[in-house]
């Protein structure tokens, strides 16, 4: 069984009751259109999935406290009327964007939601956001598959991540920058979630917080991937045979972002410490 991603409650402009130009096929939705007042089961017009969301026959949807409070206006996130409530879910995968490859069409999936599933279908969105020191990278970070960018050499990372995802927060963050970068990103997280260290291109290593693990129940961890050379080799060398396989079969395109002659490779090295590198830089030999 599959696990999808948090998905944004659906925008009010496809809460419309009657089929329009190219509505397509309709289902039923629990409606809020007024706080306070009981919902309404409405017909609502499908949509197209856009390349990272993923559309779900619901079978079932579960009843939280928070899904009486958002409707009565009274819970912490506040989504803007018409909506439809309903947080946790099950179902089965009806159709996948392109750029989604984690479920396939007729899996079994249970996922959560900022409001959205007391519906007999829901388009649940799987997102990346790319966070990048300058403009370019975020435009070769959405070149790659990034859903949406943030250059946090030019405010708040933790702001920017609410803007795109609100208060709740993002479940993994995958830090190779440290310093700042790493604190905004740990302070980004939703309850439960965790940040991968992986580096310090930055320069700074930062100190955890202790008390931000506790408040939202969040974890840190550690990834030093060459090590397992070491201590599991067997861990290593699937690992390996896994990133081939993906490459043969092109679901990854590593990113070569420039070749230096050996000649060259202090230049190469420069290029690196001025935070100019952009994916994999090599030296070539021949």
């Amino acid at each position: 069984m599959a696990a999808v991603a948090r998905g944004p409650w659906l925008p009010r402009t496809w809460l419309c009751r009657r089929a329009g130009p190219g509505c397509g096929r309709h289902y039923r939705a629990a409606l809020c259109a007024e706080l306070k007042q009981p919902l309404a089961i409405e017909e609502v017009a499908s949509r197209p999935v856009r390349p990272h969301e993923v559309r779900v026959d619901v079978h079932f949807c579960g009843v939280n406290f928070a899904d009486i409070l958002v409707c009565r206006g009274q819970y912490q996130e506040k989504p803007q009327l018409p909506f439809t409530p309903g947080m946790e879910f099950s179902g089965t995968v009806l159709e996948i964007g392109t750029d989604v490859s984690i479920v396939k069409e007729g899996d079994r999936v249970i996922g959560v939601s900022g409001f959205n599933v007391m519906a007999e279908e829901c388009v649940i969105d799987q997102k990346v956001i790319a966070a990048t020191g300058s403009d370019e990278k975020c435009k070769l970070a959405m070149q790659k598959g990034a859903q949406s960018t943030v250059n946090y050499s030019q405010g708040s990372l933790k702001e920017a991540v609410r803007k795109l995802v609100g208060s709740a927060g993002v479940n993994v963050a995958i830090d190779t920058v440290g310093g700042d970068v790493f604190l905004e990103a740990l302070r980004s997280l939703a309850w439960e979630g965790r940040i991968v260290v992986v580096g310090f291109a930055g320069g700074n290593i930062a100190s955890v917080p202790a008390n931000l693990l506790l408040l939202k129940n969040i974890s840190a961890m550690g990834l030093y991937w060459g090590r397992y050379k070491e201590q599991s080799f067997p861990v290593f060398s699937r690992t390996l045979s896994s990133a081939l396989q993906y490459c043969q079969q092109g679901r990854i395109q590593p990113h070569i972002g420039a070749v230096f002659k050996l000649e060259e490779v202090n230049d190469a090295f420069l290029h690196v410490i001025q935070r100019k590198s952009t994916g994999k830089v090599l030296i070539s030999l021949k």
